[in-house]
């Protein structure tokens, strides 16, 4: 419901030119398209490691269950991230033997962990790499995530409840993560809600210019900190086809 939130319909990268500024040194022909995502509408699979190991693998499995995905690859993902995590400290101790997978800081890095292709992008809408605050689980965000993530976070809620958690939204943004639970949950029931939030620290800005049939991509991964500040995590740019301009 903010600004931020809003996508950047393709545009002529001219008409962003403050006005009386010379715009013939611009080509009319490039425009200019993007948006800012909330990465905390995803699960995060570093939780997998956070100290809460055990409740992230139930989450986890509740995802990968509604999915229809194997679970020995689950158990293969945690596997290599908690060994890959132990050769980054021993790497930080000089005690590194080398033989660990490397620790993944993107989504697609998770095929060095026994993640399928197929798997990959079945869990793209609903997964993310996040660094870990501390050692505990970084949250879900329930004004933003999509029904299956919410089911996934928060045991104890079924699908339907998620749902009309995700239609409930479009009415009032929620501002408490155990009220809005709480208001869709089946009588008798107590949903774990140690997952469950209503703000975000991590976005993602993905931005592209487009010139003829040719885009270059620039995705950033930003965290917002408690003080406002805003600091760039990775960044990385890719060449791309671009589909013909509706005329």
């Amino acid at each position: 419901g903010e600004p931020w939130a809003v996508p950047l319909a393709e545009a002529r990268l001219s008409s962003f030119l403050a006005t009386g500024e010379n715009s013939t040194e611009v080509d009319r022909d490039a425009f200019l398209s993007g948006q800012i995502s909330d990465m905390q509408a995803r699960l995060n699979v570093m939780n997998l490691v956070a100290s809460d190991g055990v409740g992230a693998l139930q989450r986890f499995e509740r995802l990968f269950t509604l999915l229809g995905l194997p679970s020995a690859e689950l158990a293969a993902l945690q596997r290599n991230l908690a060994r890959a995590q132990a050769a980054m400290k021993a790497v930080d101790s000089d005690q590194a033997s080398g033989e660990a997978p490397l620790l993944p800081t993107r989504f697609d890095q998770l095929a060095w962990l026994g993640v399928t292709p197929a798997t990959l992008e079945a869990l793209r809408p609903y997964v993310t790499v996040l660094p870990l605050q501390g050692s505990t689980a970084t949250p879900v965000n329930l004004n933003t995530a999509s029904a299956e993530v919410i089911y996934a976070a928060v045991p104890g809620l079924d699908l339907a409840a998620a749902q009309a958690l995700v239609v409930a939204r479009d009415r009032a943004y929620f501002k408490n993560a155990a009220t809005a639970i709480a208001s869709v949950a089946p009588a008798g029931s107590s949903p774990d809600t140690g997952w469950a939030a209503v703000a975000t620290s991590f976005f993602e800005v993905r931005g592209r210019l487009r010139l003829d049939r040719l885009a270059l991509e620039e995705v950033t991964l930003v965290e917002r900190t408690s003080a406002r500040r805003v600091f760039m995590l990775w960044r990385e740019r890719r060449a791309i086809a671009s589909p013909a301009p509706l005329n």
